[in-house]
């Protein structure tokens, strides 16, 4: 008997029912993938997901009621699904709170059909989406108002072998797994290895975490621009 896995049940949230529903049309259309509900606000979201099975949330940032960085960090508290933020560059930093909330990645509105699926089936897998030049420009232009950290972290950044902190540069740089093992000349399984011990070492959830942290405490400054490839 052949083994079916479960197709990944999402719910999106967002106030405006024409958007909701371009994304539903799109994600109708695939097989691995089930709109398992809609909520036009935050407070609408989490009753809905009290009583619904999801995997993930598409959450809008700017909502009546209650907006999307509240929503999502109500959601990662009750250990809910995973959420992914929706937004426009106007408003990355709302996006950048609400990563600091606990979602496990952003996508632009304007992103095509392909990316919002490989978005919601990488935060579905356990990975964060971490767009390197959405990235790049959020933390460039916010990363000036972030709180100086540098004293506190010194203790958490020394725990890190001189490999793990030339992986978690590259991490924040933007760079995938996949070129950061290029970069190294090591396998990717090395790399996802030495990503592990990280979050592990930092108590860090996701990737997502880890290019904040590195900006936040100045191992990466802003401006600062990823190695070529």
């Amino acid at each position: 008997m052949t083994d079916v896995a479960a197709p990944i049940r999402v719910v999106l949230v967002d106030d405006q029912e024409l958007v909701r529903a371009g994304f539903r049309m799109v994600l109708d259309a695939q097989p691995d993938i089930e709109v398992a509900g809609e909520a036009g606000d935050g407070l609408q979201a989490l009753e809905l997901l009290r009583g619904t099975r999801a995997d993930v949330v598409l959450m809008d940032v700017r909502m009546p009621r209650m907006d999307g960085i509240e929503a999502t960090r109500q959601v990662v508290a009750r250990s809910g699904p995973k959420v992914v933020i929706l937004t426009t560059f106007d408003l990355d930093e709302y996006a950048f709170a609400a990563i600091k909330a606990g979602a496990g990645g952003f996508l632009l509105k304007d992103a095509g059909p392909a990316q919002l699926i490989e978005a919601i089936k990488a935060v579905h897998s356990g990975d964060a989406v971490v767009a390197p030049s959405t990235t790049k420009r959020l933390l460039d232009r916010f990363a000036v108002h972030l709180p100086d950290a540098e004293q506190k972290a010194i203790g958490a950044l020394e725990s890190l072998t001189d490999r793990e902190n030339e992986v978690l540069r590259l991490v924040a740089r933007g760079m995938s797994n996949a070129e950061i093992a290029g970069r190294l000349f090591v396998s990717e399984a090395t790399v996802k290895t030495h990503m592990g011990r990280i979050l592990m070492k930092l108590g860090l959830r996701d990737r997502v975490q880890a290019v904040v942290f590195a900006y936040e405490t100045g191992l990466v400054k802003s401006g600062q621009n990823g190695p070529s490839a």
